[in-house]
């Protein structure tokens, strides 16, 4: 009897047509999931020795997605064509029990590198003494909670099962106790609600304070056109990541609160399929978004042609007559790096203590020389949330009088090429 069962609960309940049209999907997601990850971890290994502390955790999430496609795509997949689970309860219960963590860690890993950002933008005094030390510790911390939630249904709090589409494994959803029941609520409530709140609410401060420096510094200057596009792909990463996070999980979490509030039996299949596949999705968008929109990854990528091959024909699918252009550089303004000027004031302070200079002709001596000013005119301070970036370059030239030009940013470049 308990083979019957068994083989009933790893039989498809799906038609074969829509178990070819979800093997195919996977399929695809797997090929592009596996190229975009291996690509980012690639563009990073590349620039291992320059990685930012923040960019710790976009590492920890390519690999979490990796570990993710690897485990679970060629199962889910091959079970699929074959309309039933191939491989057995052992199997099965890895297979849960490797979505469960992979999935964890890249929800807490997206979780933590949004509160980074908000520390580093909204919160500088702090956000300034977060180190590689510290980015380590949080990534332990990511993964022994991810482990904690995975390994609980192993101690009996919870459970792992087949899906009730039959082809894939996953946490039994039907609460069969009271264990189950608050198994199923702490990982609504602990790994979807609270990282949700947490991504929200980090990327709603950046912007707002990104806002309000841009308002105050056109108090004393026009703002400069790169910090214009330095703005822009700001807002875009951030609306970028929380949809992201909102469309790949948000279904999966409404599903199986369904399952637990109401009965589990009458959830359609499809519905958890559906899912499923909304979940799995995330493996391939984050690896997008962040080649996508990080100009630190466009310059790494510009010097490698074939890895800027290999991107085009990913994000082209073979398009025809698509040109092949590098990338611009991580600066805010998107001009090439080697084209930089030093007699831009901005430039010249954000590349301070490097060897910048600025260009020196006959009869002219340029000496730059920065302030930071509050909104009210008061000097800065490091700290204040409210401070404005005014740079003022005072060119003296002989013989006659001396001009001064100002350069303004709302956000302090460095501190913007932290989360850039």
């Amino acid at each position: 009897m308990g083979n019957e069962s068994n083989t009933s609960a790893f039989t498809s309940t799906l038609s074969e047509t829509e178990d070819l049209i979800f093997g195919t999907l996977y399929l695809v997601f797997g090929i592009i999931s596996l190229s975009g990850n291996s690509l980012l971890l690639l563009v990073a290994h590349q620039k291992r020795s320059l990685l930012k502390p923040a960019e710790f955790f976009i590492v920890n999430l390519a690999i979490s997605d990796l570990s993710m496609t690897v485990t679970l795509f060629p199962l889910a997949t091959s079970s699929f064509f074959a309309h039933r689970w191939l491989f057995g309860q052992a199997l099965c219960t890895l297979y849960a029990f490797c979505g469960v963590l992979f999935g964890l860690g890249s929800l807490g890993s997206l979780a933590v590198l949004s509160a980074v950002c908000c520390l580093k933008i909204c919160f500088p005094a702090y956000g300034s003494r977060f180190s590689r030390r510290h980015a380590v510790g949080l990534l332990l911390a990511v993964w022994a909670y991810a482990l904690a939630f995975a390994t609980a249904p192993l101690a009996r709090w919870g459970g792992y099962g087949p899906e009730p589409y039959g082809t894939a494994c996953c946490i039994t959803w039907e609460a069969s106790s009271r264990e189950a029941t608050l198994y199923i609520l702490a990982l609504f409530i602990f790994c979807y609600v609270l990282p949700c709140l947490l991504i929200l609410l980090s990327y709603a401060l950046i912007l707002w304070t990104v806002w309000e420096s841009r308002r105050a510094l056109r108090q004393h200057t026009a703002p400069r056109r790169s910090a214009r596009g330095g703005h822009g792909l700001l807002l875009k990463l951030s609306v970028a990541v929380c949809l992201g996070f909102l469309a790949a999980w948000t279904p999966y979490a409404v599903v199986a609160l369904w399952a637990l509030l109401g009965d589990a039996s009458q959830v359609p299949a499809l519905a958890f399929v559906l899912s499923a596949v909304c979940a799995k999705s995330s493996t391939l968008y984050n690896p997008l978004v962040y080649l996508l929109f990080k100009p630190n990854f466009h310059k790494f990528l510009s010097k490698d042609r074939v890895l800027l091959q290999a991107l085009r024909t990913l994000l082209c699918c073979g398009c025809r007559g698509a040109a092949l252009q590098p990338f611009p550089s991580p600066g805010l303004g998107g001009r090439p790096s080697a084209r930089r000027s030093c007699a831009d004031a901005l430039e010249r302070f954000s590349s301070f203590p490097g060897s910048c200079t600025p260009p020196r002709g006959p009869g002219s001596l340029a000496q730059p020389g920065p302030l930071a000013v509050l909104a009210g005119g008061a000097a800065g301070q490091p700290g204040l949330r409210r401070t404005v970036q005014v740079m003022v370059l005072l060119t003296l030239r002989w013989p006659g009088p001396g001009t001064a030009s100002v350069a303004g940013e709302a956000l302090p470049s460095a501190i913007a090429k932290d989360l850039l």
